[in-house]
């Protein structure tokens, strides 16, 4: 394994998003999406789907996300 996945693995301490993952390594989630899979691959890390509010499509939660965008820009 490469320093790469050393410093995915640092940021893998809890449940961790590969776009979070991304942007701490500053790599597009897609080639992110491979050093995890080696991770996972070698036992060093597992994965799970991710887990959904009650209702996914929850309008109060979409209208804080989008609250939350505009406020950043």
């Amino acid at each position: 394994m490469g320093p790469e996945h050393s410093l995915a693995l640092g940021l893998c301490g809890g449940p961790t998003s590969v776009a979070e993952v991304a942007a701490h390594l500053r790599l597009p989630a897609v080639v992110t999406k491979v050093l995890l899979s080696d991770l996972v691959d070698c036992g060093a890390l597992t994965a799970r789907a991710p887990r959904f509010h009650a209702n996914p499509t929850d309008r109060s939660l979409l209208e804080a996300v989008l609250d939350g965008l505009r406020q950043r820009l």
